[in-house]
């Protein structure tokens, strides 16, 4: 069987590097808030193009916590809408409510799976506060006109970059576009931890004050609380291995690109959809998402066959039990996207014959 995602095998590429970044943390005697998490901030700033970077548990908590502090800065409040594409992740929508704030969801361009600047013009409304980007499947979102429309209209821009780590256009970099970013390290990411984790990246002063604070109980200084924080660390062994694997994200996502352009010209069968990009910098392929009208049956013909697949993402958030006062909600690009997207296996220890072994059997389908 060809794995949809091995991270055993990903992580065993960097076992002595990540076994002694371990053993350095255990000898340190400091586990949380300590030299790695410093080190590995500075990097993954310095990384993504801005002066600072927050570690934080999760990615669901990377963007709860920057809607949060806004709202404490005095940016938003209570009640406003925050523009999200309706075809993302359910995490995109629970940071939204968890604020106390109104998800307005819009459909997506149907060929990149990204927010359009169309969707985020008919849906802007006076209490419209937020866009939430998101880039979905690694591939950025049309951030230049997002930033465009939300200078004209004074909103601020949270891009989610969950699944786009290191994507960029013209060389500016996911998590440098907008007034805050949200990161998530969950394992099965293109840079992944070992265990949960996340980041805010931002050029704000006051909001990386904020958020340093918010993250550790709302407070700056021991036993003195200025807000209703929350425990979301990153912490000192998670960083320490980020900061091994971080070396190696550009090469990584350069063998992901290869593989994703050997997909785009093999694969021919004409009952399959594939993804479409507008060049290579935009799209770091977290994912190879294709579509087809029968994907159950796809599924098992290549489960059958020995290749791995999985569906990102079944169900959209307005259908979900959760979203029961969006259930009535008709957004059918995105819910066409939902019933026919299957993501195929795409990673940088993929061997040479296992490429050529999805594509051989993609192609005999149907055919």
């Amino acid at each position: 069987m060809i794995n949809f995602l091995d991270i055993k095998k990903i992580n065993e590429r960097f076992k002595s590097e990540l076994m002694e970044a371990a053993e350095r943390v255990i000898n340190s005697g400091w586990y949380i808030s300590g030299r790695e998490l410093e080190a590995f901030e500075h990097d993954f700033a310095k990384y993504c193009g801005v002066k600072y970077a927050i570690g934080v548990a999760n990615g669901l908590d990377a963007l709860t916590l920057v809607l949060k502090a806004w709202k404490i800065m005095g940016r938003i409040s209570e009640g406003d809408e925050v523009i999200v594409p309706a075809n993302t992740y359910i995490a995109s929508v629970l940071a939204i409510s968890e604020t106390g704030l109104k998800p307005v969801l819009v459909e997506p361009d149907e060929h990149t799976f990204n927010i359009s600047i169309d969707s985020i013009r008919k849906n802007y409304t006076e209490k419209t506060k937020v866009i939430l980007p998101v880039h979905l499947y690694g591939q950025i979102s049309p951030m230049e006109e997002i930033m465009s429309f939300a200078h004209e209209k004074n909103l601020l821009v949270l891009e989610d970059s969950a699944q786009s780590h290191g994507a960029s256009i013209g060389g500016k970099k996911a998590g440098s576009w907008g007034d805050a970013s949200g990161f998530s390290f969950y394992p099965g990411k293109n840079l992944g931890a070992l265990g949960d984790a996340g980041a805010v990246t931002t050029n704000s002063d006051e909001l990386n004050r904020v958020l340093r604070s918010l993250r550790n109980y709302g407070s700056e200084e021991k036993y003195k609380n200025d807000y209703i924080g929350v425990n979301s660390r990153l912490d000192e062994i998670q960083a320490a291995f980020l900061g091994v694997k971080l070396k190696y994200l550009d090469a990584d996502t350069k063998i992901r690109k290869q593989i994703a352009h050997k997909y785009l010209s093999e694969i021919k069968n004409p009952n399959i959809t594939l993804p479409i990009i507008r060049n290579q910098e935009l799209h770091v392929w977290h994912l190879f998402v294709v579509r087809c009208d029968d994907r159950a049956e796809l599924q098992k013909y290549l489960n059958d066959n020995g290749i791995q697949t999985l569906i990102h993402y079944p169900t959209p958030p307005h259908k979900q039990k959760a979203y029961q006062n969006l259930n009535g909600l008709q957004l059918p690009i995105a819910e066409k996207i939902h019933h026919e997207v299957l993501s195929i296996p795409l990673d940088p220890t993929l061997t040479d014959s296992e490429i050529e072994k999805v594509i051989t059997v993609i192609n005999g389908w149907k055919i």
